[in-house]
Formats: C-alpha cells, sequence, structure tokens
C-alpha cells in the first residue's frame, strides 16, 4: 500500500515508541509506577513513549498542534491541524505483562480526522488509515464484518474501574447487550477495540467515560474499513461527551437501542 508523507512520519514516530516499550514490557516487574488516581496507573514508560513521539511528529511538522494522555496541549501555529496521542492505551494490560497494549497516533485536520496509527507492539500489528483511502492492518486492506444480527454478534466494550465510571448504569447496559448477543469480551484498550472492530474480529463496541486520545484514530479506521461510529446519541460528538457505540450499519445501530434501553429507577 502507498502512504503519503504525514502517515510514513506517524508510522515512523509509533515504531520508535515502540520499541521502547517492547523493552520496557520486557522488563515489566521492574518498572517504577507512580499513581494518578484510584486505579489508574501511569509508568515511566507512557511518559518516555509520549516524548519520543511528540519529538518525532513535531520534527517532521513543527507547526501543528499537539494533544497527548501524559502532557500539557501544545497548540500550533499552523491553526489546522493537531496530532491527537495515546503513548500507551492499555497501561493496566502492559503492567501486569498482558501483551493487548498499543500507541495511538492520529492527525486532526480542521476539526477532522485525516490520518490514524494504531501499533501494538507485542504483535507486531500496525493499523493504518488515511481519509478516502481506506483502513489496512500491516499491508492488507480491512472490513467491518457483515454480520446483522446481534444474536450472532460479538460485543467489545470497556468496564469502568476503581474511582472512575458509573458502575450502576455499566452494570445495566451490560446486562441489556449480554441477553442479546452471542459473546461479550473486555479487552482493556479502548484503540485496539476499534481497530478489532475495522479489522471484522468483533462485530461492535460500545464504551462510555472516553478521552479523545482513546477512540480518535479508530474512528477513522472503522469509517474507512466501512463501519459506522457514533456517540450514544447516534450523533458525531464522541470527541467531546465520550461515549461510542460502533460497527457495520445493522449492529451499530441495533447496539445503540440495547445500550439505550431505559435504566430501571430512572
Amino acid at each position: 500500500m502507498a502512504r503519503s508523507a504525514l502517515l510514513n512520519v506517524m508510522v515512523q514516530a509509533a515504531f520508535k515508541a515502540g520499541k521502547s516499550l517492547s523493552r520496557d514490557f520486557g522488563e515489566v516487574q521492574n518498572l517504577q509506577v507512580s499513581l494518578k488516581g484510584p486505579g489508574d496507573y501511569v509508568s515511566q514508560a507512557d511518559r518516555k513513549a509520549e516524548k519520543l513521539i511528540r519529538e518525532e511528529l513535531l520534527k517532521a511538522r513543527p507547526t501543528y498542534g499537539f494533544l497527548g494522555e501524559e502532557s500539557k496541549e501544545i497548540i500550533g501555529t499552523d491553526g489546522a491541524h493537531r496530532w491527537i496521542v495515546d503513548p500507551l492505551d492499555g497501561t493496566t494490560n502492559f503492567l501486569h505483562g498482558i501483551p493487548h497494549f498499543a500507541i495511538s497516533i492520529a492527525l486532526e485536520r480542521q476539526g477532522e480526522i485525516a490520518c490514524a496509527v494504531i501499533l501494538n507492539p507485542a504483535t507486531d500489528e500496525l493499523y493504518t488509515a488515511e481519509r478516502g483511502g481506506g483502513a489496512f492492518l500491516n499491508d492488507r486492506r480491512l472490513r467491518v464484518a457483515a454480520r446483522k444480527s446481534l444474536s450472532d454478534a460479538v460485543i467489545a466494550t470497556g468496564t469502568p474501574h476503581l474511582g472512575h465510571g458509573n458502575h450502576g448504569t455499566y452494570l445495566v447496559e451490560q446486562r441489556h447487550v449480554m441477553g442479546e448477543v452471542a459473546g461479550m469480551r473486555c479487552l482493556g484498550a479502548a484503540s485496539l477495540n476499534l481497530a478489532y472492530v475495522a479489522a471484522g474480529r468483533v462485530d461492535g463496541y460500545w464504551e462510555r467515560g472516553l478521552s479523545s486520545w482513546d477512540i480518535a484514530a479508530g474512528m477513522l479506521l472503522i469509517r474507512e474499513a466501512g463501519g459506522w461510529v457514533t456517540d450514544l446519541d447516534g450523533g458525531n460528538k464522541s470527541m467531546e461527551d465520550g461515549t461510542i457505540v460502533a460497527g457495520n450499519e445493522y449492529i451499530r445501530k441495533a447496539l445503540q437501542e440495547v445500550v439505550r434501553r431505559p435504566i430501571p429507577g430512572k
């Protein structure tokens, strides 16, 4: 597949940070970890990876803005472009030696995601997309799964943890969904949940309480793979409200309807 110069810059940045994460993952028991909040860990690996990515991206495009999970936002002089980066999505998996984590890099152009890269350094799986150019896993073109019925579908989600999210709301939503689907998966990395929808590995995905760096790249992957992504109200405000529901045209709509069933007592 042919990649634009910008996408090549993003891929190079992801691989550079990926090598650093892979080294740290190999010594995960020795990592020094600080606590950002209850159950929300950030390691030296996060910060080091983000620094590598930021330096690589801003060296190539010094006028672009930069929004990363672990550092203060940089407002670019360009005004039209911004990098949106999660240097280590799936930190808890990483710290427990589970090889399911990712680097997520998106390029936002005038409010729309134009390019996307998601890399799992533990598996060497590289997901890329450019607006209007399709989505790819390594060099293989991606398409979302074609299943039309929730009863045949495997659905991914993310579970709220200690100190985060509305546990009661999630448990009701999970109960509603699990009664309609063939299976549910909680994999621990939002970017890879979205990438798996794009690859047809899971049929749909929903979650609340997300940040823009969790989902920016994965949203473009799904759309370029022929899928649909909305917020839980069916709109286009996932980056603002932190909710998401995704799948092909049929699964996304059906999943949204199930998730939005009235919660008893509300």
